[in-house]
C-alpha cells in the first residue's frame, strides 16, 4: 500500500520543483518587462486597471484550485513549440522595441510552459484566467490612436445634438464644442477610453462573480461598451450645462477630474441595473431570479 502513495507524492514534489524553477526563469526574463509594465500602470490613469488584472485572475485560480488538483497531469512536447513561439514574439519585440509584442510574449511563454509540464487539459482548465490576462497589457499606441479619435468625435456628436434640446447653444467644430460662453474640446481624456477600457474590465469581473450563465455573463461584457460611452457623453452634455447655467471655471480643474469619477459610478450601477433586468426577464431555472 506505501508503494502507490509514494509514487504520487514523488511526481507531485517534481512537479512542483520543475513549476518552481519555470517560474523564477520567467521573473529573471521578463523583470524588464514586468518593471516597465508596473510603471506604466502607476503613471497613466489610461491602464491603471491592469493592477486588478492579474489579481483577479490568481484568484480565479485559487477558487477553483480544488478542481484543477484533481486533473491528472499529462506533460505534452507540443508545449515546447508554444514556448519557442513566445520566446521568438519577445526577441522581436525587444530588437523592434515594440511593447506589445514583448509584453504578448509573457502569455505564450506562460501557456507554453504550463503544457509542456502539465499538459492541455491544465491548460483548458485555466484558460479564462489565462486569457484575461491580455487586459493587463496596453494595447498599441498607434490602435488606441485609432480608437480614441472616433469616440472623441462620436461623444462630440452625441453632445451637440442633445444640447440644444436643453437650451443651450453649441456649434461643433470637430471634436470642438463652441458654447456661448467659451469653447469645449472633447480632448482625447475626455473621449471616454479610459472608462471604456475600465468598464469593460469590471464587466467581466463583475459577471464573474455575480452570474453563473454564461450567456449573460457576455451580455453584460458587450454591454459595458455602450454604457461606458453613454456615460461619457452624458459627462460631456452636464459640463456644457454646468458651463451655460453655473460656472464656466467649473469645466476645468479638479471639480472637472470629480465629475469624472461620478459618471463612472453611474456606469457601474447602470451596468448592475442591465444585471437585474436581465434576471428578471432570463431567471435561472429553478425559479431563482
Amino acid at each position: 500500500m506505501s508503494t502507490p502513495l509514494r509514487e504520487p507524492s514523488r511526481f507531485a514534489s517534481a512537479l512542483f520543483w520543475q513549476l518552481g524553477i519555470l517560474g523564477a526563469l520567467f521573473v529573471w526574463l521578463y523583470w524588464p518587462t514586468l518593471a516597465h509594465l508596473l510603471g506604466q500602470w502607476w503613471n497613466d490613469p489610461d491602464f491603471s486597471h491592469g493592477f486588478f488584472v492579474p489579481l483577479f485572475s490568481a484568484f480565479v485560480i485559487w477558487q477553483e484550485r480544488n478542481r484543477l488538483s484533481r486533473i491528472l497531469p499529462k506533460p505534452s512536447w507540443s508545449g515546447l513549440a508554444v514556448l519557442l513561439a513566445g520566446l521568438g514574439v519577445l526577441i522581436v519585440g525587444r530588437l523592434g522595441a515594440e511593447l506589445f509584442l514583448d509584453r504578448s510574449s509573457m502569455l505564450l511563454v506562460m501557456a507554453g510552459g504550463l503544457i509542456l509540464f502539465v499538459g492541455w487539459n491544465l491548460f483548458r482548465a485555466v484558460l479564462f484566467p489565462w486569457a484575461f490576462l491580455l487586459l493587463m497589457i496596453p494595447i498599441p499606441a498607434i490602435l488606441y490612436n485609432q480608437l480614441t479619435f472616433p469616440l472623441q468625435l462620436l461623444v462630440s456628436k452625441i453632445a451637440a445634438a442633445t444640447l440644444p434640446l436643453l437650451g443651450v447653444v453649441v456649434h461643433r467644430n470637430g471634436n470642438v464644442l463652441q458654447l456661448p460662453l467659451m469653447d469645449l474640446e472633447v480632448a482625447r481624456a475626455c473621449s471616454g477610453m479610459r472608462s471604456l477600457m475600465s468598464l469593460v474590465t469590471l464587466a467581466i469581473i463583475y459577471g464573474c462573480l455575480m452570474e453563473k450563465r454564461l450567456g449573460l455573463r457576455w451580455t453584460l461584457a458587450l454591454a459595458s461598451v455602450p454604457i461606458a460611452i453613454a456615460a461619457n457623453s452624458a459627462r460631456i452634455i452636464g459640463t456644457g450645462l454646468i458651463v451655460q447655467y453655473w460656472d464656466p471655471s467649473k469645466a476645468e480643474g479638479p471639480f472637472h477630474a470629480f465629475w469624472g469619477w461620478i459618471v463612472f459610478i453611474v456606469s457601474l450601477l447602470m451596468l448592475y441595473a442591465l444585471h437585474g433586468l436581465l434576471r428578471s426577464l432570463f431567471p435561472e431555472k429553478g425559479g431563482e431570479s
